[in-house]
């Protein structure tokens, strides 16, 4: 749905950050269809096209990895998905990345809080979303209610992908104490075969066109 009012200028609409998990449950095969579901889930068609609808007012896109209290890395740094190319640019560089941890436990807060400094050095945007995959709740360190309070992240939306692979309920921790902001979800990926369609649903679903003006202008006189 596309909202319409005064014009804004901007070229970016949207920073969107993605953290991906590489915690000790998460073995080989399974952070290999992450990235390659990553991958190909932003050079769907209908991903593309909802990325680029807006020509001139782009999305900007960094990933990282996440798992211990320290243990976070850069997949993908800052770039705006202003074009096809750089669109194939980003996944490739996505499926082509190596894991730099397996060993590991799931710091959440702590992954959350490394967002709010990759975020630091985002492009200037409209609106800033963190989107954290994973397949466990936090079992290392503070919890995210804690990096919410601590860390600078006004404004920023909390989405989650839960990763259903084992008895915890992922999904309801990440409804319960992960996401934040006006409009956050949860897409849920019935194990890490089927992350590359819940991926694909969440950045559709995340780069859906947003134009906001001067709403509180709409029906007075001129």
């Amino acid at each position: 749905m596309m909202l319409w009012a005064a014009p804004v200028a901007a070229q970016c609409r949207l920073a969107l950050l993605l953290a991906m998990d590489i915690s000790s449950s998460v073995d080989e095969e399974e952070d290999r269809l992450q990235r390659q579901g990553l991958a190909a889930a932003l050079t769907a068609p209908e991903v593309r096209q909802a990325l680029l609808s807006v020509p001139g007012d782009y999305v900007a896109l960094a990933v990282y990895e996440w798992s211990g209290r320290y243990q976070q890395d850069m997949v993908l740094d800052w770039v705006m998905l202003d074009s096809n190319a750089a669109i194939d640019a980003a996944a490739a560089r996505i499926a082509a990345s190596k894991r730099s941890y397996a060993e590991f436990p799931t710091a959440l807060g702590y992954a959350i809080g490394y967002g709010a400094s990759v975020f630091a050095r985002a492009p200037r945007c409209l609106f800033r979303t963190l989107d954290v995959s994973g397949d466990g709740v936090n079992n290392d360190g503070f919890p995210p209610r804690l990096a919410y309070t601590n860390f600078p992240l006004g404004g920023v939306t909390v989405n989650g992908l839960a990763i259903n692979v084992a008895n915890e309920d992922v999904e309801l921790y990440y409804l319960n104490e992960l996401i934040r902001g006006p409009g956050a979800f949860v897409e849920v990926a019935e194990g890490f075969g089927d992350f590359e369609r819940a991926m694909r649903r969440k950045l559709l679903r995340e780069t859906q066109a947003r134009v906001i003006g001067r709403l509180e202008d709409a029906g007075r006189p001129g």
